[in-house]
């Protein structure tokens, strides 16, 4: 089974940057085969990897609802479902993408959706490591199966609108049925010193914090470049800060 390091977090404090940077060490660690699961439905981990993306989950899910009888001769609807979901992973040398994209419209989309999740899972199997971009409520993680999560990173910027966001998502855990083993805070876009009222924050959360990524000019220029980040050199200072936070906090062997 898959090692599962996922990130949550309001919209806007740079979740799927950090998210892009750790799939970009663990890369350059060698540490394939590893799953990148885009599961924002305002998907755009693709995009700082630069990757374009023809095809989502929530493509497949839609297509198939709007016309569930048009299946291939001789083929069920849950293989065919699956042979749509691995025509639809994007398969690069270090790491592959699943999106999993837009949620459901109208309708009851609990068979496909159990369909999906199942085979989803199962897909995650054939990989050592599964790095998750959640949304804040992290619904797909919930709806996993095994409901395992080895490292959950919980990322705010340095505001404390976004560690009260931090707060509300851990103390949501207990309800969403997850098997949670280590969880702690990602600072993105802070200082090398956090204000005592910051730090205030935290402790009243009761999780630690595993790293800051700091304001890193080269960030903004790639992301006005369109230019990956997985390009991003060896020296700069978002990168040597999660390899920095990435050995101390990780479940990678």
């Amino acid at each position: 089974m898959s090692k599962i390091i996922a990130f949550a977090g309001k919209g806007g404090v740079g979740k799927t940057t950090v998210a892009t940077l750790v799939v970009r060490y663990m890369a350059a660690m060698g540490k394939s085969p590893i799953l990148a699961v885009d599961a924002d439905p305002n998907s755009n981990l693709g995009e700082t990897m630069g990757l374009d993306v023809p095809t989502t989950i929530g493509d497949i899910r839609e297509t198939y609802m709007k016309n569930p009888q048009e299946i291939p001769s001789g083929m069920d609807k849950i293989n065919y479902l699956e042979l749509l979901v691995e025509q639809s992973l994007i398969e690069k040398p270090d790491f592959d993408l699943l999106v999993m994209g837009r949620q459901e419209g109208q309708g009851c989309y609990c068979m496909v959706n159990n369909i999906l999740n199942n085979f989803t899972d199962k897909l995650s199997n054939h990989y050592k490591y599964m790095i998750v971009d959640n949304e804040a409520g992290m619904e797909h993680l919930s709806r996993r199966t095994s409901g395992k999560v080895d490292m959950l990173f919980l990322v705010t910027d340095y505001a404390l609108r976004g560690l009260r966001a931090v707060r509300r998502i851990h103390g949501m855990l207990d309800k969403l049925k997850l098997d949670v083993e280590n969880v702690a805070i990602i600072v993105s876009r802070g200082p090398e010193e956090l204000s005592d009222a910051f730090l205030e924050e935290v402790k009243e959360i009761g999780i630690p914090i595993a790293g800051i990524i700091p304001n890193d000019p080269a960030l903004l220029e790639f992301d006005m470049e369109r230019k990956s980040l997985l390009e991003l050199p060896d020296d700069s200072p978002s990168v040597v800060a999660t390899q920095k936070l990435m050995d101390e906090y990780s479940p990678v062997a």
